[in-house]
């Protein structure tokens, strides 16, 4: 019988954790005593109870509570030293899980009325982030995201202060919130900004809405990435496409489960994305909520899809290789999946 393998152990990369959602639940609770806030008792039991809250995002009351449980969470982090916690906290439980390469995702426009501003937010996330990768070890970078329950004009305004720190840890651009709401094609220009200064293009699709918002992504927004896409294997020719492309899919099997997309989590097409030759990079989207961090979705993908060791090896191959980590860490994750079959 072969050995089952520790997938904590296994290197991998994260490229789908976004950043409020990467609190610890304790976190929350302690800076929510600290200032005052009074948070959801939906969101308040599960932290205490240990169990995420019931979310189920597929109609709009859904996804309305989901952010309104995220928005109070997101209300927690009022001073640069909650951030430098925030972020250090995540890359301790990344390093946890295997990880040796972190992209989080932020829209710092949510932090900027109380962090002085929206080019001091990102200064403060991105001097968060520098320090604690130097601390910790872990290759850690940012990207930025649109939101687009917003403007289009707001967008650009952020694709442009993306590229004006990309020399400072900024990666790539994306584009979150309710896929069913705002064109993709609404923030092509954004988008056209960012490509044009080298960042990657990794907008979310695909999840709440059908394939046509992943083909959006990728004929709107020249997508080198997905966020999600997993309704791409509703389409076998879309499939094909993402497989010829090698367009990396983000694919966050908790979190799927968690806000309806699929009843339960053998229901997610990891396989049919697999096995149609589509690189994933399994994420963990939102722990705080979703109960479950990086490690946990490789084991999704062992109990509930049948996925070996080998497959597994080959799916953090293909995050890593979907990173904008530089050459040199990429060999070293890349050896280390290596190694990690054959201990």
């Amino acid at each position: 019988m072969e050995r089952v393998r520790d997938v904590s152990e296994l290197p991998k990369a994260h490229l789908h954790l976004h950043f409020t959602g990467s609190m610890r639940p304790s976190t929350v609770l302690e800076l929510a005593d600290k200032y005052g806030v009074r948070l959801p008792d939906a969101l308040t039991d599960a932290l205490v109870g240990g169990e995420p809250p019931r979310l189920r995002a597929t109609d709009e009351r859904g996804w309305f509570r989901f952010q309104r449980l995220y928005d109070a969470a997101r209300s927690c982090l009022r001073e640069p030293e909650d951030i430098q916690r925030l972020v250090r906290e995540a890359a301790e439980e990344d390093l946890r899980d295997g990880s040796g390469w972190l992209e989080i995702q932020v829209d710092p426009t949510s932090y900027a009325p109380r962090l002085g501003g929206l080019i001091p937010a990102l200064e403060v996330i991105l001097d968060a982030v520098e320090t604690t990768s130097r601390e910790t070890g872990l290759g850690m970078r940012v990207l930025v995201a649109a939101n687009r329950m917003k403007h289009p004009l707001d967008a650009r305004t952020l694709a442009r202060l993306a590229v004006r720190y990309a020399d400072r840890g900024v990666v790539g651009f994306g584009l979150s919130n309710d896929e069913r709401r705002g064109m993709a094609r609404d923030f092509d220009r954004a988008f056209g900004i960012a490509r044009e200064a080298g960042l990657l293009s990794a907008p979310h699709g695909g999840e709440l809405a059908g394939p046509s918002s992943v083909r959006d992504c990728l004929d709107d927004l020249g997508a080198n990435r997905v966020g999600h896409g997993v309704r791409a294997a509703e389409d076998p020719r879309l499939l094909k496409r993402l497989a010829d492309r090698q367009v990396t899919c983000e694919v966050c099997p908790a979190s799927n489960v968690a806000l309806g997309v699929y009843e339960k989590p053998e229901d997610v097409p990891l396989r049919t994305l697999f096995e149609a030759g589509v690189p994933l990079a399994l994420g963990a989207d939102d722990p705080l909520l979703f109960g479950s961090r990086l490690a946990a979705q490789y084991e999704i993908a062992r109990l509930h899809h049948g996925f070996t060791d080998a497959e597994l090896a080959e799916l953090a191959r293909q995050s890593i290789r979907g990173s904008a980590a530089p050459e040199g860490v990429k060999e070293e994750l890349l050896a280390g999946v290596d190694d990690w079959l054959v201990s």
